[in-house]
């Protein structure tokens, strides 16, 4: 619901009811991921997307009959036979679409997300999207880090989904879970959809340099809320990096060591060290690998990392710590411009969070997602 979530709640707010279809469920190289929405409004407008275009049509169809006859539908959509008129997937994936009717009766407490979300508090929508019982389909609950609203059905089932909800609210990850009829984890019988509301993850540059402002732009094209950091006045102005979230002045391993402790830092977070200066480099590296973290990178050349990692042992890092470091920074792509440069890190934290090779697709054979 992430990219219809405003609009949704407009149309809830007038007390509109609308079909929302969300992939709850990937197989193989599937187009978009769990958590991807689309909104069929009774004006018959049409706002997101559940398969880049493939099934859209279906999808269209189903949901203005969900909000007809006020059922939920667990559909599964795969591969396109030779027949012209198949809906299926053309890159041979295989989705499972949850559509539902959604208004101020089935989903009472959708204000309270949409507070939520806007405030930056994390949240999760939890559906029943499978069960024995079809009268329990479309039960939802939600879930926060310290309470809840709604219940699946009996206190047992939604101990047992809260406690899983939070670990992925804790993560940032939206999935489908799997319980016996009274909550068992190893059972059958039911199916719930948690979908995650998390704030953006943070990424952090530090060096307020040209090749910082065009991570600033990488990284919030991404979705992440961008940190840029130097302690240099002169140079860490806003109007230096306008798709910067923030551009903060301070001793840079003094910062991020204070959003640390602040609790601001996960590890979906991202640490671009961009000034190759041993000052700022070495006190803030110190800082940055010792924390639960998705990406630290540091810019320099192999001369000026050798240099670097010599000082950090002196500082006392451990291997371990010292081999969690991305230097150089990014991928060999053969990067000259800032915006190259830039292209190269952002492909190195995606492969990193997804497991990547980095190696050009045309050279490989087998799945595309692992």
């Amino acid at each position: 619901m992430h990219d219809v979530l405003d609009e949704l709640y407009k149309r809830w707010a007038d007390g509109e009811a609308v079909g929302l279809g969300t992939v709850v469920s990937t197989f193989s190289s599937a187009p978009r991921a769990p958590g991807a929405a689309m909104l069929v409004g009774a004006d018959g407008e049409v706002v997101g997307s559940v398969s880049g275009g493939c099934v859209e049509g279906a999808v269209y169809e189903l949901a203005q009959e969900v909000v007809a006859d006020r059922k939920p539908v667990l559909q599964r959509y795969g591969v396109s036979d030779d027949d012209a008129f198949a809906v299926g997937l053309t890159c041979g994936g295989i989705i499972d679409i949850y559509v539902e009717r959604i208004d101020r009766q089935t989903l009472p407490e959708l204000a309270e997300v949409v507070d939520s979300v806007h405030r930056g508090q994390p949240v999760a929508v939890v559906t029943v999207v499978e069960h024995i019982d079809p009268a329990r389909v479309g039960r939802h609950m939600i879930v926060w880090p310290d309470r809840t609203a709604g219940s699946l059905g009996t206190d047992r089932i939604d101990d047992a989904v809260v406690d899983d909800a939070r670990g992925l609210l804790a993560t940032g990850r939206t999935g489908t879970l799997h319980y016996g009829l009274e909550g068992e984890r190893r059972g059958e019988g039911m199916s719930v959809f948690v979908n995650s509301f998390e704030p953006p993850p943070r990424m952090l540059v530090f060096g307020a340099i040209d090749f910082a402002a065009a991570m600033a732009r990488m990284g919030s094209y991404l979705g992440y809320q961008v940190t840029v950091c130097d302690a240099r006045p002169v140079f860490a102005t806003a109007s230096r990096f306008p798709d910067a979230d923030e551009v903060v002045v301070d001793w840079p391993h003094r910062y991020l060591k204070a959003e640390a402790e602040a609790g601001r830092i996960d590890r979906r977070t991202a640490v671009a060290v961009l000034t190759h200066d041993p000052k700022f480099d070495v006190p803030l590296l110190e800082v940055a690998l010792r924390l639960d973290v998705g990406y630290v990178g540091a810019m320099g050349s192999r001369r000026t990392h050798d240099d670097r990692l010599a000082r950090l042992r002196e500082a006392g890092l451990t291997e371990e710590e010292l081999s969690r470091l991305a230097s150089p920074i990014g991928l060999d792509l053969g990067a000259r411009t800032p915006e190259e440069t830039a292209v190269s890190i952002a492909a190195e934290i995606i492969a990193l969070r997804w497991g990547g090779g980095g190696r050009r697709l045309s050279d490989l054979s087998g799945r595309i997602h692992a």
